[in-house]
């Protein structure tokens, strides 16, 4: 990525410098085009072309590559080296941290499309979330109807858009695919009644096509406010407390891990409608999306679990959460 940047290195004080400045300014901070240009400050575009020409020659302006990316590139090698990732993306770090689940979603939908195009893909599966969100707003119109895009996990039983039965729905919709759905809440009441359920036809037969997924596409939850989980998902007998105190740091597919990516021992992981840890491990790409400081150490647990072979992130929560995962494997290696 270059960013084309003018400098000024003369004070504009006569008829000809203000229009060197003027027609510089216009090109390279505007974007502008030289017959746009030309038409603007009513000249020609020959006069124009040799402006930008004198003006690189003279030192008027001058131009610095600033590759952001080249830090990005880097952390995504050492990424995929700690951790035996496939692929990995990251993006620079915004200013303003609201911005992370729309730039990481324009990375997701990006890369899907890639996936698509140049490998044979008749199962994507998708979770939940403001970032699957925003990657389904980004995908472009494809026709791919010998393509299935299912739900992989249960449910809100109230409808918001980032609800994964909308996000299900609208990402086949713009690829003109096929759509199913795993048709339940989150979590069952009991994890007897959990078995119940999932013993029943319909929901083998979903569990089945989860497995079959060529693709899945998941999000990673924290343990603080906002999460979709904390805030929406959580049964009312149980606390964001409890589940602190048996080790969770967050969350995949509704199913709480420690820091070091292995499920806690509490008997909500064992309510949860989704596949297990295990099942994830079996499909054959399984996608990360996720940003932002608050999931640092959930995406290091996941880093650590190793349920997944891509990850998307950007670089100020990649970089934190790789070094708290490499801390805590060298402090397992030395225990």
């Amino acid at each position: 990525m270059t960013n084309d940047r003018v400098v000024p290195q003369i004070m504009a004080t006569s008829s000809d410098e203000q229009m060197q400045v003027r027609v510089v300014w216009l090109y390279y901070m505007e974007g502008r085009t030289q017959l746009e240009i030309a038409d603007t400050l009513s000249t020609n575009r020959l006069r124009v072309n040799k402006i930008i020409a004198e003006a690189r020659k003279s030192g008027l302006v001058t131009i610095t590559l600033n590759s952001k990316l080249t830090s990005c590139v880097e952390l995504e090698q050492q990424l995929m080296a700690d951790f035996s990732l496939s692929h990995v993306t990251i993006i620079p770090t915004p200013e303003n941290p609201e911005l992370i689940p729309a730039l990481l979603g324009q990375a997701t939908a990006d890369y899907l499309v890639q996936q698509i195009n140049t490998t044979k893909i008749t199962g994507i599966g998708v979770g939940w979330g403001a970032t699957l969100r925003e990657t389904v707003r980004c995908m472009p119109a494809l026709k791919r109807p010998d393509i299935c895009v299912n739900s992989v996990m249960g449910g809100l039983t109230h409808g918001i858009e980032i609800n994964t039965f909308d996000i299900a729905s609208d990402m086949a919709r713009q690829l003109s695919a096929q759509c199913a759905y795993l048709a339940a809440p989150i979590y069952a009441g009991s994890p007897k009644s959990r078995d119940a359920i999932i013993r029943q036809d319909v929901f083998e037969e979903a569990f089945r096509r989860i497995g079959a997924n060529d693709i899945i596409i998941l999000s990673i939850g924290d343990m603080t406010d906002r999460s979709l989980l904390m805030r929406y998902g959580l049964p009312t007998d149980v606390t964001i407390d409890e589940l602190l105190a048996a080790g969770a740091c967050g969350d995949v597919v509704a199913q709480f891990m420690d820091c070091y990516g292995k499920p806690i021992k509490h008997p909500l992981n064992k309510r949860a409608i989704a596949p297990s840890f295990e099942a994830l491990r079996k499909v054959p790409r399984v996608v990360f999306t996720s940003g932002g400081l608050n999931k640092a150490n959930a995406i290091a647990a996941v880093l650590l679990a190793g349920i997944g072979s891509v990850l998307l992130c950007d670089e100020e929560t990649a970089r934190r959460a790789r070094d708290i995962a490499l801390k805590l494997k060298e402090d397992t290696c030395s225990s």
